[in-house]
Formats: C-alpha cells, structure tokens, sequence
C-alpha cells in the first residue's frame, strides 16, 4: 500500500480549497460585471458587490460562535465529570501550539463533535456525550485532534467567508432578475419586444443557477477542508488509524438532534439525517470511507 505523507496531504488539499476560491471570486466578479453592463455602469456593479460584501461579512463575523454553540445545545464541560476530556484538549491544543480552547458537551446519543471560533484566541471544541461513552482514549484523541486542526488552520474562518459568499451571490443574482424582470437600469428603454424576454429568461436562469452553483462550490470547500483536518489531525496525534477508527464507528450514528443546516458543515460527520444519493451530492462532507482510506494509507 503507498503511503500518503502527512505534509503533502495537507498541502494538495490547501492549494485545491485555494483554487476554489479563486473561482468563487472569480463568479462574483462575473455577477458585479453584469450588473455593471446591465446598468451600462460598471463602478455601478462592483460597487454593489463591495458593498453588499462588506455588511454581509460584518453581520456573519459578530453573530459569532456563541450562537452557533446555543443553537447546538452546547454547555461547557466541567470537571470532574468531563476533567479527561477538558484535560485531553489543553494537551492537545500545547502540542498544536495554540491557545487551549473551552471544551463543550452536547448531552446525545450520537457521536459527533465539531470546533467553533473565528480564531484559535476565542475557539472552543465540542463534543457529544455519545461519543464520550463510546470511543476509547485514542479513538477521542484522534477526533479532537481533528478538531484542533480545523482551529489551527483558522476552517471555520475559511468556512464563514465561504458562507459570506454564497450569501453575496444569491443577493446579487436575486438584485439582478428584480431589475431585468421591473425594467431597471439604462437599457430598460431598449429592453422591448423579443430582447427583453430573452433578457428576463437568461436573469432567471441566473438566479436560479448562481446560488446552487455557488452552494457547491462551498461544499467542495467544506470537503476539502475535512480531509486537510483528517491529515493535520493525524499529525498531530500521530496516530491516523485511531481516528480511522473513530470515524469506522462514527458510521453508526452521527445524527444530532440539535443540528440543522446552518450549523451541520462544522461537524467532523453530517450531523444530519442520511440522505438519499441526491442529498449526498450535496452533503457538507466527503464519504467517510474514502477518509477512513486516506487515512490507513498514512
């Protein structure tokens, strides 16, 4: 079997989630263009794309990851029920070197975790007491190291501005077909007859296709980003059969109740009901099987 070099995991997989946001902005830039052509004003469009940017990235920052860990239930471990857990993530967070971040419980039979924390300064990891139960001391160390990697390479930044772009080009593909559909813009004058339906069928299109295209595109981000904290938390434990193993019995029940789809993409397994093969396309992690050979091949 060939064995896969931690380094050279994490680094294919950084410059894949590099690539993809470069043809998210690149799509972005696309939606400002034709908002700019459409107005026959350019600085028009992109000037809407900044600025709807610019609040929709303040309003997703300083909702913080407070909410997120009220909406999941979370309460923060105390000793000395949970003083292996607590003391597993101050260890685990020294060696990542990285400020030790608070350590949650969500009181469920499933087993899932996820880390929250737009920097490793205000992070905090979660875990559920079904997972607490069921995974031996390797087992947890190999998913919490998972959990420290996602924080020492800032994912849930990364995942927060994935999520600010979707938002900015469902905005901007909505604002585009309310404009061509009510005639806005300097070429409403010249928009009769055949042209202006063709007009009005291509911003529909758009609005319908841009927010799903740019859904996928965050996905594919979200993707990537669980098998760089599969390899980074591997190297970090040194230990990637244990979290292999983790992940073997996290196929049984990973459903969380408390879960939606707001929150689903930060845990280490969709915390969501199976889906069918439709649903998978579209599903905020990659199959665990395929990471639990990434993993064994280390």
């Amino acid at each position: 079997m060939v064995k896969t070099n931690f380094y050279r995991e994490i680094e294919q997989n950084n410059y894949r989630t590099l690539g993809l946001f470069l043809i998210f902005f690149i799509f972005i830039m696309g939606l400002g263009w034709l908002l700019g052509w459409y107005m026959q004003d350019m600085y028009f469009g992109f000037s809407v794309t900044l600025i709807f940017g610019v609040i929709y990235a303040l309003i997703a920052y300083f909702l913080g990851s407070n909410i997120i860990l009220t909406l999941s239930g979370a309460k923060e471990a105390t000793k000395p029920e949970f003083t292996a857990y607590i003391n597993m993530v101050e260890g685990l967070a020294i060696a990542a070197g990285i400020p030790t971040p608070k350590a949650y419980v969500i009181r469920d039979s499933a087993l899932n975790a996820f880390a929250t924390g737009i920097s490793p300064k205000n992070a905090a990891v979660t875990v559920t007491t079904g997972l607490l139960e069921r995974l031996n001391r390797e087992e947890l160390e190999g998913v919490i190291a998972h959990e420290i990697a996602h924080i020492q390479n800032r994912d849930i930044r990364t995942m927060l501005i994935a999520s600010v772009l979707v938002g900015i080009v469902t905005i901007l593909s909505d604002l585009f077909f309310r404009m061509t559909l009510f005639g806005g813009g300097n070429r409403s004058g010249e928009g009769r007859g055949n042209s202006q339906i063709v007009i009005i069928i291509l911003a529909l299109i758009l609005a319908i296709l841009a927010p799903i295209i740019a859904h996928i595109i965050k996905l594919s981000i979200s993707r990537k980003r669980e098998f760089v904290a599969d390899a980074h938390g591997a190297k970090l434990s040194r230990n990637p059969k244990a979290l292999a193993s983790a992940l073997r019995k996290l196929k049984t029940n990973t459903e969380v109740k408390s879960a939606s789809n707001a929150t689903a993409h930060l845990y280490i397994s969709s915390p969501l009901k199976k889906k069918s093969f439709w649903g998978n396309l579209f599903s905020t992690h990659p199959p665990i099987d395929e990471r639990i050979a990434k993993l064994e091949a280390m």
